[in-house]
């Protein structure tokens, strides 16, 4: 390799010491010159290895409690210098300034301060403003100079200095340097996004270090990845990879499942972001099973999702299922046996994790982003619009209905008895397709639609879909309103005795 350097000094700062202990020794073995102060210095005292004070190159103390410790020109000139430029030479001559061949720093955690719930004191503190201007220096100066910004490179940078005896090529050097900016960009989005949260600014920057690079995308001539913390959402415990595709389909039921959380046990079966089966009952396995009644051909290879323990029985039931993906809060031990049967079943758990509060995605040769859509339809909510009123098991099985619509494709249709999907109709052009659809669909399957409910994502501008839902045997139906034509529906529904209620809230999902 070429334009090898030789490694004769470093500075070390870091908040975390974890992994720093090899590097310090090997080091010290190397006969380089070690520069520190605050808690690194002490760290590396206590190892009894020689460390050089920053106070004695900078003839200044660490001030301000500790926030100005390392920002000296005689710190940033050890780093910032070109080592073939005759001027850079001759003033580091002439200042007494050393040479900075290696910077290691750890930032200070902000974005762990900010999740733990502190102070915004404590936060502000956590801002670091030292160590930032460390790794942009040491990385800008790559030519010279190899910066070591996270924990996660301790390793890497040890076998470097290992397997060379302290000589790292420009080619490392240059990478380093791309990790450095990488986790210096990172930090300061997440620092601006911590201000921001009140979206005073109309920016969106967003920053995700952890990538997965999936097999491919939707299709196989399509790249893929993930970038986000899978980890901290799910348990894997069984199955092979997910896809692009199985995510989309996991995301699609873990928004839908949390509708229910808490509730009487519950069951989904998803394919194509939209649910085929959904059920609550008494007991998850009578939930499973009314759900995989609701469409038993479009459950093959779909991903189902539990509100809560998975139990022997239901486990059995799904065994003679071919599906990608099951998740639940959790399993007992015979249903996970059962369960892991099928070695390329995917099976999760889900933790309980926060959602991000904004959705985002990729739209002509920008970005469109909006607030995630928080709004559940209640009992206590509603609009009673018509003479003819709802019953209480009306009621309930309307806004079941209506949780259901709200997280399936528009234009689209839900109808539902007894809290049992019985259709839908999905991402349809027009509304009377969409409920066309779902009566077909619930024919097929010889369901008994007298007495079912209707949920619909937005209003009706023509009676036409009351009409059609109530000479399928619908008696209650559950819809935003908000067109300049309501009454019309609403007369119809008067005339013909359906009972008809309003949100008063649009449920689009595109």
């Amino acid at each position: 390799m070429s334009n090898e350097k030789t490694v004769k000094s470093a500075l070390i700062s870091v908040f975390s010491k974890d992994g720093l202990e090899p590097i310090v020794r090997k080091l010290n073995e190397q006969g380089v010159t070690i520069y520190s102060t605050g808690g690194t210095e002490t760290f590396i005292n206590d190892l009894g290895i020689d460390v050089v004070p920053v106070e004695e190159v900078t003839s200044y103390p660490s001030i301000l409690g500790g926030r100005v410790k390392t920002l000296h020109p005689k710190v940033f000139g050890g780093i910032l210098n070109r080592q073939n430029h005759a001027g850079d030479v001759a003033e580091m001559e002439s200042f007494e300034i050393p040479q900075i061949d290696v910077v290691i720093v750890d930032l200070y955690p902000f974005e762990k301060t900010v999740a733990s719930g502190a102070s915004a004191q404590d936060i502000i503190e956590k801002i670091d403003i030292g160590g930032i201007s460390l790794i942009r220096a040491a990385a800008k100066n790559f030519a010279d100079v190899i910066c070591v910004a996270s924990v996660d490179d301790y390793a890497e940078f040890l076998s470097l200095i290992s397997e060379n005896n302290g000589s790292i090529s420009e080619e490392n050097r240059k990478r380093f340097a791309g990790k450095a900016f990488n986790v210096s960009s990172h930090y300061d989005t997440a620092i601006f996004n911590y201000f921001n949260r009140n979206n005073e600014e109309t920016v969106l920057k967003i920053s995700e270090t952890n990538g997965n690079i999936l097999r491919y995308g939707e299709n196989p001539h399509q790249k893929g990845f993930f970038f986000g913390d899978f980890d901290a959402m799910f348990t894997k415990l069984n199955g092979k990879e997910l896809s692009y595709n199985n995510l989309l389909d996991v995301d699609a039921a873990v928004n839908l499942i949390n509708e229910f959380k808490g509730e009487t046990p519950t069951f989904a079966i998803l394919k194509h972001n939209n649910a085929c089966g959904f059920a609550q009952n008494n007991t998850i396995h009578q939930a499973y099973v009314d759900a995989l009644a609701g469409d038993p051909v479009s459950a093959f290879g779909g991903v189902l999702i539990s509100n809560t323990e998975i139990d022997k029985a239901t486990a059995e039931e799904i065994s003679s299922l071919f599906c990608e993906v099951v998740i639940a809060p959790s399993y007992n031990a015979e249903a996970l046996e059962i369960l892991k049967g099928k070695k390329n079943r995917i099976i999760l758990i889900l933790n309980d994790v926060e959602l991000p509060q904004t959705n985002v995605r990729s739209c002509l040769n920008g970005v469109l982003v909006q607030d995630r859509n928080n709004v559940t339809d209640t009992i206590e909510g509603l609009t009673y619009v018509t003479n003819t009123k709802p019953s209480q098991n009306d009621l309930d099985d309307l806004i079941f209905a209506s949780k259901i619509c709200k997280h399936t494709k528009s234009n689209t249709i839900v109808l539902v008895k007894n809290k049992k999907l019985l259709a839908s109709g999905t991402g349809q052009t027009s509304r009377v397709d969409a409920l066309e659809q779902a009566i077909h669909k619930a024919k097929t399957f010889n369901f008994d639609l007298n007495g079912a409910v209707m949920a619909s994502d937005a209003f009706f501008p023509f009676p036409d879909c009351v009409e059609i839902a109530k000479n399928a045997g619908i008696t209650a139906v559950i819809q935003p309103g908000g067109s300049i034509k309501d009454q019309l529906s609403i007369d119809y529904c008067n005339e013909n005795g359906v009972a008809m209620v309003m949100t008063g809230t649009r449920h689009f999902k595109h």
